[in-house]
């Protein structure tokens, strides 16, 4: 694309606008710049022209793109320990990504993470990895993994090893302790964005929870400007090490829920 046409179809891929408008009631503009923005633009552009083909997601105007794909992945960035600033280098793995949700937005908003992307569709991974290829992005340094959470969070080189792990419409909340904990270093935080049921996942989670060396820290709801639903960022802090046995092998989590 040249930069005229790259400009267009940022334009009518996602409205930037909207989006400085809601982060700022939100709270959130003080993670958004000039530069920022404009990856926002060129990452909506390429996920609207692959979507024809590869159907990441059913949202697709530009409002929703603002609102339901980006502003709602920072909303995780109200999870974070008061003491992170947008300079912090933090270490962070995004499970189940598929369109690189909320991951991308969260490392485009914050240059100096480190950003690992977790995704077993080999299709969907291709695509993420194409992205961390555009110089405009910003996504240089951005690891891509076709695998299962269950496996890569055995690789030594990926467990404990990670200050954040995100999930968004992933799995149930007991589920989604096993993908995650495993990641994090102790200390470190696992932020899943979750709908309206979400203090009732918490309360089947409790158990799975402590069994994976986290404690529940916040069910902190929230409302995206033009949606009725009330939505939710649950943070688990690390307090332990995970025991060796988890995560189980692939598909048992899902199969057999920790109690």
């Amino acid at each position: 694309m040249t930069r005229e046409t790259t400009a267009q179809a940022a334009a009518a891929a996602i409205d930037l606008d909207l989006l400085r408008e809601t982060a700022r009631a939100m709270g959130l503009d003080a993670w958004l710049d000039a530069r920022a923005l404009r990856a926002y633009g060129r990452y909506a552009a390429e996920l609207v022209a692959a979507n024809q083909g590869l159907n990441l997601t059913r949202i697709n105007g530009p409002r929703d793109m603002a609102v339901q794909h980006v502003l709602d992945s920072l909303i995780c960035l109200r999870g974070l320990d008061p003491e992170v600033r947008r300079e912090t280098p933090l270490r962070l793995v995004d499970v189940g990504s598929g369109p690189g949700l909320p991951g991308l937005a969260l490392k485009i908003a914050c240059p100096e993470w480190q950003l690992t992307l977790v995704e077993s569709v080999g299709k969907k991974a291709d695509f993420l990895r194409r992205l961390t290829e555009l110089p405009d992005l910003g996504l240089a340094g951005t690891l891509v993994l076709a695998a299962r959470a269950e496996d890569a969070a055995r690789r030594v080189e990926h467990r404990a090893a990670y200050d954040l792990a995100t999930a968004r419409a992933v799995a149930a909340l007991p589920v989604l302790a096993e993908y995650l904990l495993p990641f994090l270093r102790v200390g470190g935080r696992a932020l899943a964005l979750k709908g309206a049921e979400a203090a009732a996942e918490a309360r089947s989670a409790a158990g799975a929870i402590a069994k994976l060396g986290g404690e529940l820290l916040a069910v902190e709801p929230y409302r995206l400007p033009g949606l009725d639903q009330t939505r939710h960022l649950v943070v688990i802090v690390k307090r332990h090490p995970t025991a060796p046995a988890y995560p189980r092998r692939a598909g048992l989590p899902t199969a057999r829920p920790l109690g």
